[in-house]
């Protein structure tokens, strides 16, 4: 007679334990609470010793200009041959040149900045620090440019280790910018006058010394504007002061986001 198993084997328990999970967890709470009190103090440290940023910004329109007669048209292919450019260089070229690697190269320069844009900066292959070093620090965390298609503002923004001289750069900037293309504005009417008084002079065609007296006119008019008009690129609508609160680093975001880290690595 074969016996039959009067009971079967237990079920397997798969139901948590909370009183073991909370005995477990409340063993360890030292060992949570240092690792945790070790990242927060860590990133509170990096916070408070790490390197101040100020960024202070100047608001700036584009100046209006004005338009040529529209003889230019007419004289157009005369004054290309004498290779003079009668007209302005358009909207976008003040703009282009704030932003463009010799704008800063001569900002630099003649400011002098290349020891203090080089001071912390070491060089990755061992080559002596040059003014290329220089504009590259300068282009990726010192100058930067936003343009609003909407409304054509420009900000032009300076962020450096102080509030004055992250001020007094950006407004200096905005200085050296309207000289540069006022001058060379100055220098291209000053040729175009001069070819059109010279070719005025050479033709005795009356219709084609009207339209050259219109456009010579127009020159004229640049030249004035442009010696009386010290924002001759850009209008300066908000200056830049200096900064009341600093724009790196966010201590009190370092701080939270290193103590969430330490918590994750419990």
């Amino acid at each position: 007679m074969n016996d039959a198993p009067n009971s079967l084997p237990p079920a397997y328990d798969d139901e948590i334990d909370l009183w073991e999970l909370w005995d477990t967890v409340w063993s360890g709470r030292w060992l949570i609470i240092a690792i945790t009190a070790l990242f927060a103090v860590s990133g509170v440290a990096y916070a408070l010793l790490a390197q101040e940023w100020w960024r202070a910004e100047v608001v700036l329109a584009p100046a209006d200009k004005k338009s040529m007669p529209g003889a230019l048209a007419q004289l157009g292919g005369l004054a290309s041959l004498a290779g003079v450019n009668i007209g302005g260089g358009g909207d976008q070229e003040p703009l282009a040149v704030l932003k463009s690697k010799g704008f800063a190269r001569e900002f630099i320069t003649g400011e002098g900045l290349m020891p203090v844009l080089l001071k912390d900066v070491k060089s990755s292959d061992g080559r002596p620090l040059d003014i290329r070093d220089a504009i590259k620090t300068f282009e990726e965390q010192v100058r930067s440019v936003g343009d609003d298609k909407k409304t054509g503002l420009v900000t032009l923004g300076v962020r450096w280790k102080d509030p004055d001289t992250a001020a007094k750069w950006a407004n200096l900037m905005v200085q050296r910018l309207n000289a540069r293309l006022r001058a060379q504005a100055l220098a291209e009417s000053q040729r175009n006058v001069d070819f059109l008084q010279k070719e005025m002079a050479a033709t005795s065609v009356v219709s084609l010394q009207q339209s050259m007296g219109r456009v010579l006119e127009g020159e004229m008019q640049k030249l004035m504007l442009a010696r009386g008009n010290e924002q001759f690129a850009f209008k300066v609508i908000d200056p830049a002061t200096p900064p009341k609160l600093r724009d790196a680093p966010k201590r009190a975001l370092i701080a939270i986001v290193a103590t969430q880290i330490g918590r994750a690595h419990v």
